[in-house]
């Protein structure tokens, strides 16, 4: 394995990584973003994304996983103090042995798969980039072909959504759109090609229960902003607003909470019919 370059203090190329984690511009502008965690990494290889540079603890004896991943991935090699990599790694008490610098995929929704089956959730400008990887992890988990992050929204591509999603951002197409204007272009033309997309919208004052809802069917699924819910657009555009029954004394669900409960109930109608 050759060393293209040995950092081991404060230089031009370690504030690039540096900004990578609190710049959005900055990863915007490079076109990449650090990635953390051996799953993460993982499935980023595994799902064929460019890896541009990998980063490893000169101090460290490698696992079998990093060895290997060194070995056998195209990308710059650096050998990093371990100080520095504690300061990449995002966690106080420990230090990674390899990190990952990841090209941005394409904000095009063609990537986002079009079928007679198709379930895909649009995230309506969320702040939280915790919340962003949540959800990405529970439509991964439950079947969506994709997600939608519209409007003044936090990074999908922020280290803390990154981690939330636990590699599930890799697996599954996640594109951002300005605004819903864009989206509803799209489901025209889905709409136009013969598949009946429906879009249902997450609300509290919904006339359905999300259980009575027919996920069976091709379904743009909306959960809204943390504190606003849907925009005004987005719940225009809605064919239906479905609620989730609450029983305790809380008032309201996270937003990725409630887009897990969502999912679930598609999952559960979608594996009952794919039984009968």
């Amino acid at each position: 394995m050759a060393v293209v370059l040995r950092v081991s203090g404060r230089n031009a190329r370690f504030q690039q990584w540096k900004a990578l984690l609190g710049n959005r511009t900055k990863r915007q502008r490079r076109g990449e973003f650090l990635v953390q965690g051996v799953r993460p990494i993982t499935m980023a290889v595994e799902h064929g994304w460019q890896i541009r540079e990998l980063l490893y603890d000169t101090s460290a004896q490698l696992s079998s996983w990093a060895r290997e991943a060194l070995d056998t991935v195209r990308a710059e090699k650096f050998a990093v103090s371990r100080e520095l990599m504690h300061e990449l790694g995002g966690k106080a008490d420990t230090v990674p042995e390899l990190l990952a610098v990841v090209a941005l995929r394409e904000d095009n929704l063609r990537r986002i798969p079009v079928g007679p089956t198709m379930l895909t959730v649009v995230f309506d400008r969320p702040t939280s980039p915790g919340n962003i990887g949540t959800l990405v992890r529970s439509a991964d988990a439950f079947g969506a072909g994709g997600v939608i992050v519209t409007g003044h929204a936090a990074d999908v591509y922020d280290p803390k959504a990154v981690r939330a999603s636990t590699g599930s951002l890799f697996a599954l197409p996640v594109v951002r759109v300005p605004s819903h204007q864009a989206v509803l272009s799209w489901v025209a033309d889905v709409r136009a090609d013969g598949i009946g997309m429906s879009i249902m919208g997450t609300d509290e004052y919904g006339i359905l229960d999300a259980a009575e809802y027919d996920f069976t069917q091709p379904t743009l699924t909306l959960i809204g902003n943390e504190t606003t819910g849907l925009s005004s657009g987005w719940r225009e555009a809605c064919d239906q607003l479905v609620r989730i029954p609450m029983f305790g004394s809380a008032s309201s669900l996270n937003a990725a909470t409630a887009a897990t409960v969502v999912l679930y109930e598609s999952a559960r109608q979608r594996a009952a019919t794919a039984r009968r």
